[in-house]
């Protein structure tokens, strides 16, 4: 067996080594390297906590600027009485039904009527929205039994009163409600930089507003959108108008889908906020456009409700719009089913085709209301089979 190695004995310092190390020169020397530790210390802590406490403060702005936004969006017109009304749904896995209103309000206004009205059924899973439009004059029954033009249920009885009564009028459930004023489009378009429209029909009405606005695809600043949506001095009136707003819908839809990624998200909800009144929740909101996101928006169906005005629509010595309640049933069986429609786009009760929204873009006022309007997804039925339903 090998010899065991002999343990080395530490060396010693010699005493004048000794005096040197332990000298007070030495001792001033490693307080002062202890002063710089606890010095490095001290640092390192106010760094964390100045970072914790940015992390916190930054946490509680969010909350807070989540909070602030969500109360914008559910302004004066988000009632309790009017959440009592919506149904539950789950905006990314289910069809639903969304009222969507333009009202005439203005600033220091509470009471006022709704220009606009349109059901939107959005099937989420299948990228697909369908438009109805409601005409302001039609002749409804509110919920306390007085018959009036539907477009004064919101004054009359506040924003639930127009859920209610589409409900009942078109046989739905509506879950999610949105409503802007003349002057919150206005503001909303411009925050959002214009909306690109395929303009079907030359705008010249002083009373929409002072500017001309020629056919063809362009930009739309807010003012400009509202005179397109609000324009109805064309042979069908009305019913120009109505199709002209669900042009803007769509159109309005394809530039929050292209506008809503991650570098522009948060001044964008906050700018809508602003201007919309709404229900939906920021989660919601964002929610919805990521799963809509890709959806081709001149494919969105689109129809009026089947009716008509003239001289047998004057009830009391004022003008109505009839509903042809018959073939409006049998078009919300076909818009519940996730159909096309195949409603009409005018006056009238029956549409013989399918259309969309690019459709409407496509043809003029006077093919519409003269009956040579084309489409590109014709109905597969015959015009006497859709006569004979």
């Amino acid at each position: 067996m090998g010899s065991k190695k002999p343990i080395q004995q530490g060396r010693r310092p010699s005493t004048g080594a000794s005096s040197r190390i332990y000298s007070r020169e030495n001792v001033s020397r490693y307080s002062e390297r202890a002063r710089q530790r606890r010095r490095g210390r001290m640092i390192r802590r106010v760094v964390l906590c100045t970072f914790l406490g940015v992390l916190i403060a930054g946490a509680s702005a969010a909350g807070l600027w989540v909070s602030n936004i969500a109360g914008k969006l559910r302004g004066a017109s988000i009632t309790d009485n009017l959440l009592a009304t919506l149904v539950d749904s789950n905006v990314t896995r289910e069809p639903f039904y969304m009222l969507l209103l333009g009202t005439d309000g203005r600033p220091g206004e509470d009471s006022f009527r709704s220009d606009t009205i349109v059901l939107s059924r959005i099937d989420p899973k299948g990228k697909q929205v369908t438009l109805i439009s409601i005409p302001r004059d039609t002749m409804v029954t509110l919920s306390n039994g007085e018959t009036a033009k539907i477009n004064a249920a919101h004054a009359l009885g506040g924003p639930e009163e127009v859920v209610k009564t589409v409900n009942k009028l078109c046989d739905v459930e509506i879950s999610h409600y949105a409503e802007v004023s003349f002057e919150g489009m206005e503001q909303l378009v411009d925050a959002l930089g214009g909306v690109e429209c395929n303009v079907p029909d030359k705008i010249d009405d002083p009373k929409a507003g002072p500017m001309v606005i020629e056919p063809g695809v362009q930009t739309l600043d807010g003012a400009s959108a509202l005179a397109f949506c609000r324009s109805r001095a064309f042979a069908d009136g009305d019913y120009t108008r109505m199709r002209h707003q669900r042009i803007f819908i769509s159109a309005l839809a394809k530039t929050l889908l292209e506008k809503t990624d991650a570098t522009n998200i948060v001044p964008l909800v906050e700018s809508l906020s602003d201007m919309i009144d709404t229900d939906m929740s920021i989660q919601d909101i964002a929610a919805l456009a990521n799963a809509m996101r890709g959806m081709n928006t001149d494919e969105i169906w689109s129809a009026n409700i089947p009716s008509w005005a003239g001289a047998d629509t004057y009830v009391g010595g004022v003008s109505y719009v009839f509903v042809d309640e018959a073939e409006l049933a049998q078009m919300m069986e076909r818009v519940e089913a996730g159909e096309d429609p195949r409603g009409p786009q005018t006056m009238g009760s029956t549409g013989e085709s399918s259309a969309t929204t690019g459709d409407l873009s496509n043809n003029s006022a006077s093919d519409w209301s003269n009956g040579t309007a084309t489409v590109s997804n014709s109905s597969t039925e015959t015009e006497d089979e859709v006569i004979e339903e």
